[in-house]
């Protein structure tokens, strides 16, 4: 039995225009499911839908209710679907305006929200289980500087993993988190040109490399998948042991 096989499956990825989604949505279409690939760059979608088997692309703006009640209806019901749609914008909090505040919670929650719940209730109503997937963050688990409303974000999908775990595990649907670490895409590449962030990253975690999206997606496949059938409610790391190890220069 393999278990990262999707043969027979229908994966809705949220985000999968570039970066981590992207790499899950190449990965599961790799893997035998029939895989849409949804964001706003309608055009750039079909570019890798096409380079993929049994793939296609589904134009969905996440801020935009009315997009997504049409993106719903498109994608029927989907066996799979995971959120990695998100955005950022480094700065101290007391910077941030209302404008930049409502933008990052349009997208990386309220979006999301609304998203899971209209997917998730065609999946109850047809009674075959199914597997939500969130992208949260290292900010799904603890703190840094610069990124609140990020993290407000992140733990709030962090905290709907484990409620709709509780609540949809009856319908058997299992519903998780993964939270990559530091990741390289395009939303943080400026950041980690600098050689002090890259020694820095050397000096705090077990695994001194960037991690990469193609490292965070096998595990949304294995979730996807049969192997992920008795696992729900969890906030799992792909951080090269940042949350969980720390390096010191003593050598015994």
């Amino acid at each position: 039995m393999n278990l990262f096989s999707l043969s027979g499956k229908t994966a809705l990825v949220a985000g999968a225009s570039r970066g981590i989604g992207l790499a899950i949505a190449q990965q599961m279409a790799g893997m035998g499911a029939r895989t849409i690939l949804a964001a706003r760059s309608k055009k750039a979608l079909e570019e890798h839908a096409r380079a993929l088997p049994n793939a296609t692309a589904l134009e969905l703006d996440i801020t935009k209710p009315e997009s997504i009640e049409a993106a719903v209806e498109a994608a029927g019901v989907p066996d799979i679907v995971v959120n990695v749609a998100g955005t950022n914008i480094r700065k101290p909090f007391e910077k941030y305006t209302p404008e930049e505040y409502e933008h990052i919670l349009a997208t990386n929650l309220h979006g999301i929200v609304t998203l899971t719940q209209k997917v998730g209730a065609k999946m109850i109503a047809r009674g075959q289980g199914g597997k939500v997937i969130m992208i949260g963050s290292l900010m799904s688990l603890l703190g840094l500087p610069y990124l609140s409303v990020y993290a407000i974000t992140k733990g709030g999908l962090g905290q709907l993993t484990r409620a709709l775990a509780a609540e949809w595990g009856r319908h058997n649907i299992q519903v998780n988190c993964i939270a990559p670490g530091f990741i390289l895409t395009d939303l943080n590449r400026h950041m980690w040109e600098s050689e002090k962030m890259l020694e820095w990253l050397k000096g705090c975690q077990a695994n001194p490399r960037l991690g990469t999206p193609e490292d965070v997606a096998p595990l949304a496949v294995f979730l996807a998948g049969r192997g992920g059938d008795y696992i729900t409610g969890q906030i799992i790391p792909v951080d090269g042991g940042y949350t969980t190890t720390a390096f010191w220069p003593f050598q015994a």
